[in-house]
């Protein structure tokens, strides 16, 4: 008997993921534990491996590379030699398919009709999925009497919002079929446009991303200065949308605060310097000043864990483990991988492991896990020559570092005698939860990470 190949849930709160590439091709004999396509979960890409040997076989209407796909939904089937597929069983010119099949495949194949609201009168009640139920309840959809396009009949998402649409328009259903682009039915996904909707206003021509922009923009409401020219509209990317839901849920959820100090760096300038040279000599992997920084915090974090707390229901849990993570730039958008157990491993641990997740990060392959667990986080926009800033709290964390550039300034080192030296100078900004902690200990918490700084022999020796 065939087996099925669905969207894995690659997380607790995954819903969908999309798929990115075919590692293995319609045909392909696959063994166990063989990486078959990579899928696009949150902001990480993550390998799905065959569970069993066989034949891998890729229906016709299996969804097309850069489809977002609900978990659970089909994707394609694992054989035994000279064993059939469903779709070549049921590949008949006479065996039409019903609107409910045709919404099944409706982004991955001309959408003809929208799934019917059909009576459930003997017959057994349909599953729905948990967001499409709370989206039916939002709507004032009766799910019951949806048939389902998901995998075994179950109600999806576009099932609710198909049946939506029917019941606003059923006019505005079109036997025409519709052409739409991947790029199209993947910018309907992150925009929340209804594309059988959309297809019965286009009508008989390929929908493209530009037609879905402007559904978005038509929906939404009016811009408060008038569109001009030179104006570009881009669809929102799957990573910007995360990044903007947490920064969005951080800043309501948290009582933030940032307190801000000067640090003298001169001594840490001086043992990278150090390191710099050992660790070339020695072919080891050079710590970055962000390596130096995490291991200091691990040091600090383990002296005043209340830094290293988060919520969890009616409880404040201090983790013992310091999970860092390390605050990254890349083209897709801002990722921060996570150097687990940083205060249990050397600093040349830290930095190999660092440098692995910064690469995978600036190359697209970091995976699910290598994103998950942090229990404090570090920014460092010194690069940008940027002094000091307002870090947000990476959830379920207590408190971010926020590290700006190091600069040579001419300070008053002996005030008695009226000395002055030039001394490596720079900022830190600590935002913490003030839900979590007060802002005594944190101050404490930023003046031992300000002293570790200026005599860094204090936690080396540890």
């Amino acid at each position: 008997m065939a087996t099925e190949i669905v969207m894995p849930r690659l997380g607790w709160t995954m819903e969908e993921g999309t798929l990115v590439e075919w590692l293995k091709h319609d045909g392909d004999t696959v063994k166990v534990g063989e990486i078959m396509f990579t899928v696009e979960s949150d902001k990480a890409l993550n390998e799905v491996e065959a569970f069993e040997d066989g034949i891998l076989r890729i229906p016709p209407d299996s969804p097309a590379l850069g489809s977002v796909i609900p978990v659970g939904g089909l994707i394609a089937y694992l054989v035994k030699a000279g064993e059939s597929v469903p779709f070549e069983k049921s590949s008949t010119p006479a065996a039409a398919q019903s609107p409910q099949q045709s919404l099944a495949t409706a982004l991955s194949q001309p959408v003809t009709t929208a799934p019917t609201i059909s009576s459930t009168n003997g017959h057994v009640m349909p599953t729905i999925s948990p967001r499409a139920r709370r989206i039916a309840d939002e709507l004032g959809v009766d799910w019951k009497a949806i048939t389902g396009s998901g995998r075994s009949g179950r109600i999806i998402e576009r099932d609710v919002r198909a049946a939506l649409s029917q019941q606003a328009a059923p006019a505005a259903q079109t036997s025409q079929p519709v052409e739409i682009s991947p790029v199209a039915r993947r910018a309907a996904q992150e925009l929340g446009v209804d594309l059988t909707e959309l297809g019965a206003k286009i009508g008989d021509r390929r929908i493209t991303r530009e037609d879905v922009e402007q559904a978005a923009v038509s929906r939404s409401a009016a811009p408060v200065s008038p569109r001009s020219d030179g104006d570009t509209r881009i669809p929102i990317s799957r990573v910007r949308k995360i990044t903007a839901e947490r920064m969005s849920a951080s800043s309501q959820i948290t009582a933030s605060v940032t307190l801000t100090t000067e640090v003298d760096a001169t001594e840490l300038v001086k043992l990278r310097k150090q390191l710099k040279g050992d660790a070339s000599a020695a072919n080891h992997p050079v710590p970055s000043y962000n390596d130096l920084l995490a291991k200091l915090c691990s040091v600090a974090l383990a002296e005043m864990p209340m830094l290293n707390a988060r919520f969890e229901g009616n409880e404040i849990v201090m983790s013992m483990a310091v999970h860092i993570g390390i605050a990254v730039d890349t083209e897709r958008g801002l990722l921060v991988p996570v150097v687990r157990d940083v205060q249990s491993k050397s600093l040349r641990q830290v930095a190999t492991e660092s440098a692995a997740l910064i690469e995978s990060a600036r190359a697209g392959s970091l995976k699910a896990d290598d994103m998950r667990g942090s229990t404090f986080s570090i920014s460092n926009l010194g690069m940008y020559e940027i002094d000091a800033f307002t870090p947000i709290i990476n959830l379920p964390e207590c408190a971010i570092l926020g590290v700006g550039r190091i600069v040579p300034k001419v300070v008053v080192v002996d005030v008695e005698n009226e000395l002055t030296a030039i001394r490596h100078m720079m900022f830190l900004s600590l935002t913490f939860d003030h839900r979590l902690v007060d802002g005594a200990p944190s101050a404490r918490f930023l003046q031992r990470i300000k002293q570790f700084i200026e005599q860094p022999y204090l936690w080396l020796v540890g």
